[in-house]
């Protein structure tokens, strides 16, 4: 972690800095779900099939994810604030070239030029927010960003609905603009100069991209089962690629004097149970988003506003669940909490697994919706500080980083998935709906009964490295 060499004047502003920091976290969240209501009039201008509709949520978060934890290596080896706003000045000029697209090469290139920024910004930023914080003021601040990441995925489907059904689908983009180019200008003066962590030494560039091509090539096995089958070659094949890819990940990690993943952490069950429950969760989560935007739109006929409106509950609950989660997982445990949480999910998802898609969604996708994000809004919560607080200290953000890389991750596969079994026909089928949700039932309630298994006994303790990046 880099060094606190931030003078009497960068230290006295502090607070400043952080909310601008958050801002800048805040627009990386955002990305992730703002898309997905906007889905509908991407394809009508650009002329996008499903295929491609899939990717422009799924470019984004692969990136991000697969890339975090270089980014994390690169903020320790050049120091976070010269990193930070690298990560800034991309992901702004990114979000300009998206606005601007013309066809589905120059989006989809510009939202990988987004997951790349974001993936140089968020671990940097959170490294300054250790560095300018100390003490109980530290748990604050890492709180502060905390809820960041809780909100701006929900205010993402507002704001697209909003931006879509207004100035248009491009502005979903530019909006990151303005915000970008100020904090660009007032960041450099508020953030303090601080020294690398250490020699540069060696970065695992290979580990990156060996698990951003393995997570990529599973993701595009997952879409073409939609066109072609679950046993066609090309869907079997980059299924079998992506085995082998993360398994030369593996073997690179164990060779490498630097590894990106430290193979070691994979042996601790408490960060083998919380990578793997962020992955379900998060998937489940934006899928829910990414499934109900769609069958607002294709099936009942709302407009963008007004599907980005009915959101808003879930949202709240969203929010609920996390906070609810924060607090029963220290007294009731993360084992009760985890399958508390997704016993809820799977509750939720159950009537849209048997009622007719077309059914009102005012009284009945919105209430599933709802209830299903306030378990999953616990098990976020759950998933962190199980893999945190159930750990050595000095590995805690070491374990972060996996987690928080998972969270990424989980949001790519979730949306193929659901791309997959609910639109893999041509018009989509309203019934398509009805299986994807089913499986978003079964998934959950899997999760519900193997999470006494999977998670090891104990309460975590309090740490200061909640929700690291490196």
């Amino acid at each position: 972690m880099p060094t606190d060499t931030a003078p009497p004047d960068v230290r006295a502003r502090r607070w400043t800095a952080l909310a601008l920091i958050c801002a800048a976290q805040f627009m990386l969240i955002l990305d992730v779900t703002v898309v997905n209501v906007a889905l509908p009039a991407l394809a009508a201008d650009l002329a996008l099939d499903r295929t491609a509709l899939t990717w422009v949520v799924t470019t984004y978060t692969l990136c991000f994810g697969g890339l975090m934890l270089l980014g994390g290596r690169l903020a320790d080896a050049l120091g976070a604030r010269r990193v930070l706003l690298a990560g800034l000045a991309l992901f702004t000029t990114a979000s300009l070239l998206c606005g601007l697209a013309p066809n589905a090469t120059v989006l989809l290139s510009g939202r990988a030029a987004q997951g790349i920024g974001a993936a140089l910004l968020s671990p940097a930023a959170l490294a300054l927010v250790t560095t300018l914080f100390h003490g109980p003021e530290r748990a604050r601040a890492i709180g502060a960003w905390a809820a960041v990441g809780g909100t701006g995925s929900a205010v993402g489907v507002l704001l697209g609905g909003a931006l879509t059904s207004g100035p248009g689908w491009p502005w979903i983009f530019y909006v990151n603009v303005p915000t970008g180019l100020a904090l660009l200008a007032v960041l450099p003066r508020l953030l303090p100069r601080n020294a690398p962590a250490g020699p540069a030494g060696r970065l695992d560039v290979p580990g990156a991209l060996l698990v951003t091509s393995a997570t990529g090539t599973l993701v595009y096995g997952l879409v073409r089962a939609g066109d072609s089958g679950w046993t066609a070659p090309a869907t079997l094949l980059p299924l079998l690629g992506s085995i082998a890819l993360y398994a030369g990940f593996a073997a690179a990690e164990r060779r490498t004097r630097a590894p990106l993943m430290d193979p070691r952490l994979l042996t601790r069950r408490p960060v083998v149970a919380g990578s793997l429950l962020m992955l379900v969760a998060t998937a489940l989560l934006i899928s829910f988003f990414f499934l109900g935007s769609m069958r607002l739109q294709h099936v009942h006929g709302l407009d963008a506003f007004r599907t980005g409106l009915l959101f808003l509950p879930v949202a709240l609950t969203t929010a609920i669940g996390a906070h609810l989660g924060s607090r029963l997982v220290t007294t009731a445990g993360p084992r009760a909490c985890t399958t508390g949480g997704m016993a809820l999910a799977a509750a939720g998802c159950l009537p849209l697994a048997f009622l007719a898609p077309t059914a009102d969604p005012w009284t009945t996708l919105l209430p599933a919706l709802a209830t299903a994000a306030l378990g999953l809004g616990a098990v976020l919560v759950t998933a962190t500080t199980t893999a945190l607080g159930l750990v050595p200290p000095h590995e805690a953000g070491l374990a972060s980083g996996i987690v928080n890389t998972f969270h990424e991750l989980g949001g790519a596969i979730g949306v193929a998935l659901a791309s997959t079994l609910a639109l893999g026909t041509t018009p989509p089928a309203p019934t398509g709906f009805t299986t994807a949700f089913t499986a978003c039932a079964l998934a959950a309630a899997a999760t519900a009964l193997t999470a006494p298994l999977l998670i090891p006994r104990g309460r975590p303790r309090a740490t200061g490295g909640a929700h690291g990046t490196h």
